[in-house]
Formats: C-alpha cells, sequence, structure tokens
C-alpha cells in the first residue's frame, strides 16, 4: 500500500522515508508547548500521529474537553471518512478520549465497499517526563499512550472468524526548539509504536504485532493579527503486510504497505481562542498488489479542533 495521513487526515516504500505536511495545533508561553488540536484519531498530536503534550488541564482535576472534527476524501475506493472527537486532560499529565470514524461507501467494483461499518477508537496518554525537566533548555516531554479500535470491519477484517479489534501501544517524544530562531520555533516529534493495524486500521489488521516508527518536524510562525501559521511534515512507517483473508480473494501476506505521508498547514487565527484550522494532502495508496489498486494519491483532507 502506497499511503497515508491534522489535518485531521493520513500515508511510498517499506522503509522510513519522506516526512509528512501536518497540522499542529500550538501556543507558546516561554519555550513550553501547549497544545490544543487533536489528531484524526483523537489523541493531542500530528495529523494522525501523536504528540508528548496532553490537552489541557489544570495541575489538579479535570480540564474543559477538546473537540474536533476531521474528514478524509479518499478517492473512488476508499472513499470518504468522517471523524468526530472528544478528548479530556487531568491534571497536567494525562488524557483520554473517543472517536467515532465513519465511512462513506462508494461504488468500486470488486473493492468496494471495502468498510462495512465504522470505527470506535478509544485512546488515552500520560507524560512521564515534562518538556524542560530539571530546569534544563533540552530535555523533551516523554509519553506513553494507547489506542483500541473496536468494529473495524472491513473486506480484510471480520471473515472467517478473524478479529475486528485492532491497537497501537506507543512512546513519544516532543521539544520546542527556540534557540536556533526564537522568532520561528520549531518542533520536533519522534516515536515508536508497536500496533497491529495497517493504515491505523483503515487498511484493516496485520498479520502480526509490530514496531514501527514515526516522526514530525514542524515550523512556527506569526501571522497577521497575532495569529498563528504551522507548517509541519509527518511520517508514520506502516505494517507491511495485511492480514487478509480468502474470503476478500487476496491472498495473506501479498499487500505491500509503505511509509504514510501527507502535506499540511495549520491555522491558529487567535492565541485568545483554542481554534485550529487544518488542510492537508494525503498521498495514499495507489497499486498495494496484483489487482489492488486504491487510487488514493494526492487527497485532500480538512480537520478542525477546538477547546472550550
Amino acid at each position: 500500500m502506497r499511503n497515508s495521513f491534522h489535518f485531521s487526515l493520513t500515508f511510498a516504500t517499506t522503509h522510513l522515508r519522506t516526512l509528512a505536511f501536518s497540522f499542529l495545533a500550538l501556543s507558546f508561553a516561554g519555550s513550553a508547548l501547549h497544545a490544543q488540536s487533536l489528531g484524526y484519531e483523537g489523541p493531542t498530536g500530528v495529523f494522525v500521529t501523536p504528540l508528548a503534550a496532553t490537552a489541557a488541564s489544570p495541575a489538579k482535576g479535570a480540564g474543559h474537553p477538546v473537540i474536533a472534527y476531521h474528514v478524509l476524501a479518499g478517492g473512488p475506493v476508499i472513499g470518504t471518512w468522517n471523524t468526530v472527537s472528544i478528548t479530556e486532560g487531568f491534571a497536567q499529565r494525562f488524557e483520554i478520549g473517543y472517536t467515532r470514524e465513519d465511512h462513506a461507501t462508494t461504488s468500486t467494483t470488486g473493492l468496494s465497499p471495502l468498510w462495512k461499518t465504522g470505527i470506535n477508537i478509544f485512546h488515552g496518554k500520560a507524560n512521564l517526563v515534562p518538556e524542560n525537566a530539571g530546569k534544563t533548555k533540552w530535555v523533551p516531554a516523554i509519553s506513553v499512550g494507547g489506542i483500541a479500535r473496536t468494529n473495524d470491519s472491513n473486506v480484510f477484517n471480520g471473515a472467517n472468524g478473524q478479529s475486528t479489534t485492532n491497537g497501537d501501544i506507543y512512546l513519544v517524544a516532543t521539544k520546542v526548539v527556540t534557540q536556533i530562531d526564537k522568532h520561528v520555533p520549531i518542533l520536533l516529534n519522534a516515536g515508536v509504536r508497536g500496533t497491529n493495524a495497517s493504515l491505523w486500521g483503515l487498511g484493516g489488521n496485520a498479520p502480526e504485532f509490530s514496531a514501527r516508527a514515526f516522526g514530525a518536524v514542524a515550523f512556527v510562525f506569526t501571522g497577521p493579527g497575532k495569529s498563528t501559521i504551522i507548517l509541519a511534515s509527518e511520517a508514520a512507517q506502516q505494517p507491511q503486510r495485511i492480514k487478509a483473508t480468502s474470503a476478500a480473494g487476496v491472498t495473506s501476506g501479498v499487500l505491500d504497505i509503505p511509509t504514510s505521508v501527507d502535506y499540511a498547514v495549520r491555522f491558529v487565527p487567535s492565541p485568545k481562542h483554542k481554534l485550529n484550522v487544518d488542510f492537508g494532502i494525503l498521498q495514499a495508496a495507489g497499486t498495494i498488489g496484483t489487482g489492488v489498486n486504491l487510487k488514493a494519491r494526492a487527497r485532500a483532507a480538512f480537520g478542525i479542533s477546538y477547546g472550550f
């Protein structure tokens, strides 16, 4: 699979290859990062990969919820995906949330509908090390988190007793660098996830659980009227194979999934309001196996997040 993608949506060889432009929601107090934007699946993050930051909350108790909507125009085979998310932070260290991902079916002969239902996504994250811990200027924020997907029933899942659930466990580090140019902060993000989901579940289940790397870089510019414009790139390795079944007419292990790539920009209209608007172009999957072309190259994605 040659594939995919904040904004808020996401996927070009089996090695960690290119980076993808994606949306981040950031506001700065000194060199600290205060994320207010949800990724495609719900965690505070880039388009689909998580940041170490958690949803805003007080030192004690719960914060106000953050909500988000994303849409991915995946083309004539993948179709259009819509997600609605709600995430809440706790004690400046934790967040939990839920996302509903729904699919508008297409009419491509043989491959449609790939997905028979929507997907339920549950997620949680805990910050282990705050950014600049110990009064340093170089320590990144480090967090651990997990994502569970249920009802992931597509042409490859749910047949012949195959599971319709999958998930990720990840470790991520995030650092905002202001030493190079204090007027243009740079956000660096890198992590590793253990996953048994191909393309975050959009491609079905992988044959086994595997470790996959992900990363992002973003440049933060000041726009008109104290607005913020963020240009970012994001990449995420995918499990190389999809666990196909004979019911789908594809031999298990044949389909080839590359690293996911997207290009994006995020606009934060005002520091007074926790509103972010994202737009991106997804370089998703083309031909992933003999006779299997997902026709999802250069597909548009859009997202919006709002923190109460």
